[in-house]
């Protein structure tokens, strides 16, 4: 295993074919990456006190943070942290514990908390707070700190999720090929 990527308390990643990890990226314990999901420069994934799932042809941009909480007695399930399909989680971004639906773009900078559910085909603008236990309506951009819907996405909006997950796959694809010369 590469040292980017790691056990933890006998829990290793588990890394689907085709998958890039950048070596500056680190994975950690409890992890699985499906197919053709994407970890960028600079971002951690740990998944030492509870599960971590990434969706097909999803991607964690650099610098992105992605933790969880841990199980206890008092709550047995923790909060694990649940990607979909077709996600973008943008720079700098920090998921802790929270499930994301497909087809969902996390701007730049976001912090998504504890429990909160954000439903599919969903876009939360750049530098947004989303609070512990909050629902994020499908279609819908959401703004601020703490979020708040916005407006209706547009047709434009909606088709830009798979286009966003798709340049990512062909950026990767590109980033392989470097890393193997």
């Amino acid at each position: 295993m590469k040292s980017n990527i790691r056990q933890y308390d006998g829990h290793h990643p588990d890394i689907a074919d085709g998958c890039y990890i950048d070596p500056a990226a680190v994975v950690i314990g409890e992890v699985t990456l499906d197919a053709g999901a994407s970890v960028w420069p600079c971002a951690v994934i740990r998944g030492d006190v509870n599960r971590i799932h990434v969706g097909e042809n999803s991607n964690v941009q650099d610098f992105a943070m992605l933790h969880v909480s841990h199980r206890s007695a008092a709550d047995p399930e923790g909060a694990p942290l649940i990607i979909g399909r077709h996600v973008t989680i943008g720079h700098h971004v920090t998921l802790h514990g929270c499930t994301i639906g497909d087809e969902v773009l996390i701007g730049i900078g976001s912090i998504v908390l504890d429990r909160v559910v954000i439903e599919d085909r969903v876009l939360v603008g750049a530098g947004s707070l989303v609070p512990p236990g909050k629902r994020l309506e499908s279609g819908y951009l959401y703004l601020g700190n703490p979020v708040k819907q916005a407006r209706p996405l547009t047709d434009k909006e909606l088709a830009y999720f798979k286009y966003s997950a798709e340049h990512y796959l062909r950026v990767a694809d590109k980033h392989k090929v470097n890393l193997e010369d």
